[in-house]
């Protein structure tokens, strides 16, 4: 069986990462999304509400795991018995980070591939920061996320719902 996993904050997931994961299903039997607890990141949720955002955002695809994890992603990657690591590419900027980390994961882990998708363009310029900018200043963010993590944001920002359309 051939398992990727896709590691990120994901706070919150989105609908570019959704977009992602769905390519993902389609090459590989088993695709686990990784929540890295990401502590020098301060995130605004924690990992058990990010992992619950992330089951329920993805939770039309049969073939996807999700879990939390704190240590080495290549080492996390081994223990799952993952072939491969997904990584995704919004726009060129992207790419001099991305390609400096996956060399740094080929060094530590020889064996491991690492695997870069696009999004939907519709989805290329979404990121988990600006749909948290937005939220917190009370906008619709609902073209972006789950309704449940739209529900969320608002709830931790301190709105009921949007009042901007």
């Amino acid at each position: 069986m051939k398992t990727i996993i896709y590691p990120g904050t994901f706070d919150p997931i989105t609908h570019g990462h959704t977009d992602l994961v769905e390519r993902a299903c389609k090459l590989f039997d088993k695709v686990i999304v990784s929540i890295a607890i990401s502590e020098k990141k301060k995130p605004l949720f924690s990992l058990a509400e990010r992992i619950s955002l992330a089951q329920t955002a993805l939770s039309h695809l049969n073939n996807v795991e999700v879990v939390g994890f704190d240590y080495l992603m290549v080492h996390f990657a081994r223990d799952q018995n993952a072939t491969a690591v997904l990584r995704g590419l919004r726009a060129v900027s992207d790419f001099e980070y991305e390609f400096q980390l996956a060399n740094m994961n080929r060094a530590l882990s020889p064996d491991m591939e690492s695997i870069f998708l696009t999004p939907a363009e519709k989805h290329s310029y979404i990121s988990s920061s600006l749909v948290r900018e937005i939220a917190s200043l009370n906008g619709n963010i609902t073209a972006f996320v789950h309704p449940a993590v739209a529900e969320a944001l608002y709830r931790k920002f301190g709105h009921e719902t949007t009042t901007q359309s």
